[in-house]
This record gives C-alpha cells, structure tokens and sequence, in this order.
C-alpha cells in the first residue's frame, strides 16, 4: 500500500533568458513538499537543459499535445506556476488564445479550478504596452496570484524564482491539512 501523493505542481516555463535557471524553481518546490513536472512552451525549450529537469523532475517534459489514446506522463496539477512568465505568454493567457499546450493548460485551469501563480519576466517596454496591464487584471479577475515583476530582471539581478510558491503555499498547506494527505 503506497501513501498519500504530494501535491502535484505543474511549472509553466516561457521562452525568456532566465528560463535555463528553471531548476532553482524546481528545488524550492520540491524542497517545499510538492512533486514537479514542466510544461515548456516550445520555444522555450531552446532556453533550458531538457536532461536536467527530466532528471530532476522524474518526468518528461511536456512542450506538445498529446494524440488521443496516449496517456499523460504527469498526474493532474494540484496548482500551477508560470516561470518565467513572458509578455507573449501573459497577453494571450488573458485573451483565452489556446495555441500551444502550455496555454491550453494554463486557459483550462481557470474553469478546473486550479490554483495558478505566476512569475511574469519582461522588459520595460513590454511592460509599457498597454495590453500588458490589461491581462493583468484580467488574469487577477480570474483569481490568478501575480508576483511582483521588475522590468529586466535576470538571473543575475535576482529574478524571483520563488515567488510563485510564496503565492502558491496556502494551497501546500492546505493540502498537508487534509485527510490523507
């Protein structure tokens, strides 16, 4: 007889310089108490050692559609953090635009019910466009949990990885809370 899962988290990383220190995200989460898997947007995948989080993680890295039939290689997401968080990403979250698996996931959470924290990482010309502020508020409308976001921030600067579990550690803790858990 095998005991209670830990909470499943699912990391939503975007095509962003920053992207290939994912693994700072991955340790904190798991170091936290929840089990990870990585949905990369496709161009991100270019940004990040595919080996190194498969290792990490225990699962494959999830970038495509699955065919009908296949089965998921990772168990359903008990919260979701996007990090690093792009303009692009961020803009066609809130206008609904499913046309990768990492949108399609992150459109689908809201009417699962899926806590979603997000981490954005733009520059400040990005952030200037006026769309931007737009689908902020639309995503807070949809209860999803916004880092704070400084313009340029890298790797270097100190961007904030662990942002998104500091929004997410409700969920943990209720998780933990709950019988069988």
């Amino acid at each position: 007889m095998t005991g209670p899962r830990a909470p499943f988290l699912y990391v939503v990383v975007c095509a962003s310089g920053v992207a290939g220190d994912v693994g700072r995200l991955i340790t904190a989460a798991q170091h936290e108490g929840w089990q990870v898997g990585v949905v990369a947007t496709p161009q991100a995948l270019g940004f990040i050692d595919r080996e190194a989080v498969e290792a990490a993680t225990g699962y494959p890295i999830r970038s495509a559609w699955r065919t009908p039939g296949t089965p998921n290689p990772l168990p359903p997401a008990d919260a979701i953090a996007v990090a690093p968080a792009t303009f692009n990403t961020i803009n066609k979250w809130a206008a609904g635009i499913s046309d990768t698996l990492a949108l399609g996931i992150l459109c689908e959470a809201y009417g699962l019910g899926i806590p979603t924290a997000v981490q954005p990482c733009l520059n400040s010309a990005q952030a200037a466009h006026p769309a931007y502020p737009e689908s902020l508020a639309r995503l807070r409308s949809m209860g999803v949990l916004i880092g704070d976001h400084v313009p340029g921030a890298s790797a270097a600067d100190g961007y904030g990885w662990t942002h998104v579990l500091d929004l997410l550690r409700p969920v943990l803790d209720r998780a933990h809370r709950q019988p069988g858990a």
